[in-house]
């Protein structure tokens, strides 16, 4: 939520030099394959050696490519949906490399198991953070919240890893603990928002695919409402009744064979009664 509001901020002191970008012939394009190759080479070149604020200034001065490519198509009037995708994608791959970094470097010469699984923790739960809104959105549900947005979690790590890199003790480590419980929470937040509108909008149900044939309502289905959840039914039609007896021809689809009459029994004769004392 914090850095989503500071965008703007950030994006009036990047727009002079995304106007300059939208003049010339550089593609949004290019300046997003640009930046992730930045970033990834920053995170991948420094802070497995250990080497964080060098690190730090590479990834951020790359960071901001990912302002300035959606300048750039905007000002061409060119922005599209291959963009917006190419723009998420490439942002996946550079928080993979940031993270991923921080695990080689804390299972190596970092001498740090704990801290190695807390990196992954991050870069596992930041995934999955994406994922859920993501498919969220696809499946036309909104998903604009938590605690700790894609923004936030960077900011946190890059002033983390940079600070650390100047002698400040402890702060690294503090954040990454930190980015696994608020990286967690919003993607419990994010569930659960989802779940609440699935609940509002009457728990509606996919469509069936392009395609496959619908459900004959004439026919009920086994454990369908109405209908014998066992089967018992069908094998009732063709074996008989619940007694054993078959059932008349025609029913379930079977012939049966006919049941011959029962002969009516002669009458009992009925006893005379004798009167007491006789």
């Amino acid at each position: 939520m914090l850095a989503s509001k500071a965008r703007p901020q950030i994006q009036k002191v990047l727009d002079p030099l995304s106007q300059w970008a939208a003049r010339s012939s550089v593609s949004p394009d290019m300046v997003t394959v640009i930046g992730t190759i930045g970033v990834a080479g920053g995170a991948l070149g420094f802070f497995t050696r250990g080497v964080f604020f060098v690190g730090t200034l590479v990834i951020t001065l790359f960071v901001f490519s990912d302002l300035m490519d959606g300048v750039i198509a905007r000002a061409r009037g060119i922005s599209s949906k291959w963009g917006a995708f190419l723009d998420s994608t490439s942002d996946r791959v550079g928080d993979g490399a940031i993270f991923g970094s921080l695990v080689i470097w804390y299972a190596g010469d970092g001498d740090s198991l704990p801290l190695a699984g807390a990196a992954l923790l991050c870069l596992v739960a930041g995934s999955v953070t994406s994922y859920v809104k993501a498919r969220a959105e696809g499946l036309g549900f909104s998903c604009d919240v938590g605690f700790a947005e894609r923004g936030e979690r960077l900011l946190i790590l890059l002033v983390a890893a940079g600070l650390y890199g100047l002698g400040v003790p402890y702060l690294l480590p503090a954040a990454l603990w930190f980015l696994v419980g608020a990286t967690l929470l919003t993607v419990s937040q994010r569930v659960v928002h989802v779940h609440r509108q699935f609940v509002r909008s009457g728990r509606p149900t996919l469509a069936p695919p392009a395609g496959s044939p619908a459900p004959d309502p004439a026919v009920e289905q086994p454990g369908s409402p109405g209908g014998d959840p066992s089967g018992a039914a069908s094998v009732m039609s063709a074996g008989g009744g619940m007694d054993g007896a078959p059932t008349p021809a025609g029913v379930g689809g079977a012939q049966q064979p006919a049941v011959p009459a029962q002969q009516p029994q002669p009458p009992v004769p009925a006893v005379p009664r004798i009167a007491p004392g006789h």
